[in-house]
């Protein structure tokens, strides 16, 4: 597009490129969740979803044959098969936009130009920040809950928390939903196990989880009243694995001395080195918010180790940076909770592949073309600024798009039969701890 279209005033700005970079500084200015996440390109004309498949290995061979069965054409094997998982990446659009009135704005008309375009940025980096945090959180809180209502008698059905990760159980490596044939064990906070059946969905969401979904879980008997009181942990034999301070089991066990300590790191920390996740640049990031991450300097072995170093940076700065194979990111964007006069405070630690980032690949094609815009491309969101179209040539437009989604792969193949020390967890690549 002609940036002859624009008015005189802008057009300086915009032929040196000044736009551009204020937008880029907008989306560089505090990345967190995302900046885990493996981009990868979703493909022109596929339709809105991708389903993604992981092989599996085969698990190792410690028995010898026996010489009596080796004959005939197959002497005396069985063929065997490696296992498959599947997960689906979505798209969809998202985006926002703001006018600029040229005649009303008229002092100062390109610092106002620069400072929409920073705002811009800033809005898009935090909603594709979130979109990448939600799903984290989603699928590494998931198959962890707590029983909302306590039952006055026995009962099969039960009202918990949030029923996320209850929900779907896997048959040859796909999700499928948990039913009468297809079931799933879940453990109480007293140790006893029953067989889930079924999951339901309240009509009007109650749940104080993030993004949580409440519900009720119906098992194939009476589950007793001890296990199911309000308060009690609620565990999928498949869930993920969610750490705190001092043992607690759920989140509303959580009492205000709970606070971060280095052994909650180390313990998330082997949770991972366990199923063999991958680092990222030889570290975990652990991704929390900056009140959770102060229980650190409270925390008796964290003073030992920096005891009489009055000049380390770590006391200097009041920040940690590397520790215990962390890489400590301090954000914002952690998600808040208080539970009676409790905050709960939640920091996830990821390895390589935790998050995929899906960016559309057609995202600024145009069949007919866009003359009447100018469209540019900044770490994939597409930044838009129109010309004035109205009847007086006053107002320009400046938008900002993306299509693309976030999945959170599975890891069900790495199972004890492949890594020993693996956990049963669906989802294996990050861990969530809370503390107060």
């Amino acid at each position: 597009m002609p940036i002859s279209n624009f008015p005189a005033a802008l057009q300086p700005a915009i032929q040196q490129g000044f736009l551009a970079r204020e937008f880029q500084s907008g989306l560089e200015s505090q990345i967190t969740y995302r900046a885990v996440a493996d981009r990868e390109i979703f493909a022109n004309a596929v339709g809105e979803t991708i389903t993604k498949t992981r092989r599996g290995l085969k698990a190792p061979v410690t028995t010898p044959l026996t010489p009596s069965t080796n004959t005939n054409l197959d002497n005396g094997l069985t063929p065997s098969g490696w296992t498959i998982e599947q997960y689906t990446l979505g798209i969809d659009m998202y985006g926002d936009t703001m006018d600029l009135n040229m005649v009303t704005t008229r002092v100062g008309i390109a610092s106002q130009f620069l400072q929409n375009a920073h705002v811009n940025g800033v809005q898009a980096l935090q909603s594709l920040d979130r979109l990448a945090r939600n799903k984290l959180y989603g699928a590494y809180l998931s198959g962890n809950t707590r029983v909302r209502t306590t039952l006055g008698a026995p009962a099969a059905t039960v009202s918990v928390d949030d029923v996320r990760g209850f929900q779907y159980v896997s048959v040859n490596g796909v999700m499928v939903p948990v039913s009468g044939t297809n079931t799933l064990t879940v453990v109480f906070a007293n140790g006893n196990s029953y067989t889930l059946t079924g999951v339901a969905v309240d009509g009007s969401n109650v749940s104080t989880a993030p993004q949580g979904v409440s519900g009720t879980l119906t098992f194939s008997g009476n589950v007793t009243v001890a296990d199911a009181t309000a308060g009690n942990s609620v565990i999928a034999s498949n869930a993920a694995s969610v750490l705190r301070p001092n043992g607690r089991l759920s989140t509303s066990a959580i009492v205000a001395g709970d606070l971060l300590t280095m052994q909650d790191l180390l313990a998330g920390v082997t949770v991972l080195r366990n199923n063999r996740v991958p680092t990222i640049g030889g570290l975990y990031n652990f991704y929390a918010d900056n009140a959770q991450l102060k229980g650190l300097f409270k925390d008796p072995d964290f003073k030992l180790l920096y005891q009489g170093q009055y000049g380390s940076s770590e006391y200097k700065t009041g920040q940690v940076i590397e520790l215990m194979g962390l890489r400590i990111i301090p954000t914002t964007e952690s998600p808040q909770q208080t539970l009676g006069s409790v905050a709960v405070h939640r920091g996830i630690m990821c390895g390589q592949g935790a998050l995929i980032e899906g960016d559309y690949e057609a995202i600024t094609q145009n069949e007919i073309g866009a003359d009447n815009a100018l469209i540019e491309m900044i770490d994939g969101i597409a930044m838009v600024t129109r010309e004035p179209l109205d009847r007086l040539q006053q107002i320009i437009a400046q938008s900002w798009y993306w299509i693309g989604g976030f999945a959170v792969p599975t890891d069900i193949t790495a199972n004890q039969n492949i890594i020993p020390t693996a956990t049963a967890s669906t989802y294996k690549r990050a861990v969530v701890i809370e503390s107060a």
